[in-house]
């Protein structure tokens, strides 16, 4: 068993309870930050992970969670005030002088992003690297899981799925293959320190595509429609998403539009050790995710 005790923050989350099993499994002591305690954190302690609260917006409760840690994985959610936290994260890593963090990012970051959300994340791989604490970004394209998260709801009603993407395309990675390339970082940081790698699947796919393989998988006709982004954008205030996010998803949606989605890395099979998962097992792995909706709509 290795010693060396690795922090996972948002570890109920949907990449950071993958990443707290895969290092228990690896032999790794975990410490597991999370905003509350519930049934998530209470299936974390299950794990073997000793569970703790934290919050990014306050430097008392982070220096409590990250006390004796010398590496770790930052994961913020999106939402606003991204900069303030990596910036408390950061004084709070450096005090305990960080051999390694990784760092979740985006694929689309950049210092001109029209998405507050976006360019919050290019500052906040600044910040972290100014600290000279051994980040490490990540940036995933579309996880495999956001099929249902955005459309599960109207494939199961519908038959649809109502995306403004036009037909370009990128390869769906999922969140456990994610956390896999995150383990790989931080049980064995000094390679890649300083470096930021692009996260995909296996194989481009257009929404179309992921459209067929879903209906495929629930033997249901599935529909891509190509909606105008104003009637998305209304959809989605309509279902009570912040104002923050729908402004934030648009403008990647444009860049989507614009083929910036549309490459295939093989992170997941250097760093993370495993052959991606392809867009149809995730779904046929994951199919009572799509059925629990049909019943639902459906009751």
């Amino acid at each position: 068993m290795n010693n060396t005790k690795i922090l996972v923050t948002a570890a109920a989350g949907r990449t950071g309870s993958h990443v707290v099993r895969q290092l228990i499994e690896k032999g790794f002591p975990v410490r597991a930050m999370v905003r509350k305690f519930n049934d998530k954190s209470e299936l974390l302690t299950t794990l073997g992970a000793e569970v703790v609260m934290g919050d990014f917006l306050n430097l008392k409760s982070l220096r409590a969670a990250m006390k004796g840690i010398k590496r770790a994985y930052f994961c913020y959610p999106p939402a606003d005030r991204l900069l303030e936290a990596s910036t408390n994260f950061s004084i709070v890593a450096k005090e305990n002088v960080f051999e390694s963090v990784v760092n979740m990012s985006q694929i689309i970051v950049r210092e001109n992003h029209p998405s507050a959300l976006s360019r919050q994340h290019w500052l906040a791989e600044q910040v972290l690297d100014w600290a000279n604490i051994g980040a490490t970004h990540i940036r995933p394209t579309f996880f495999a899981e956001m099929a249902a998260i955005l459309n599960a709801e109207s494939i199961a009603r519908d038959g649809k799925l109502y995306l403004p993407h036009g037909d370009k395309k990128h390869a769906p990675v999922t969140t456990d293959d994610i956390a896999a390339v995150v383990v790989g970082i931080l049980t064995n940081p000094e390679p890649h320190i300083k470096k930021a790698y692009t996260v995909t699947g296996q194989q481009v796919l257009s929404q179309k595509d992921i459209a067929g393989i879903i209906g495929e998988s629930i033997g249901k006709s599935v529909e891509y429609i190509d909606i105008p982004m104003e009637y998305w954008q209304k959809a989605m205030a309509e279902k009570g998403h912040p104002k923050f996010l729908i402004d934030h998803l648009s403008r990647v949606g444009e860049d989507y539009q614009n083929g910036l989605f549309d490459k295939v890395t093989d992170v997941v099979q250097k760093i993370g050790e495993r052959k991606p998962k392809s867009f149809e097992s995730y779904v046929r792995e994951n199919i009572s995710v799509f059925e629990n909706k049909l019943t639902e709509v459906l009751s």
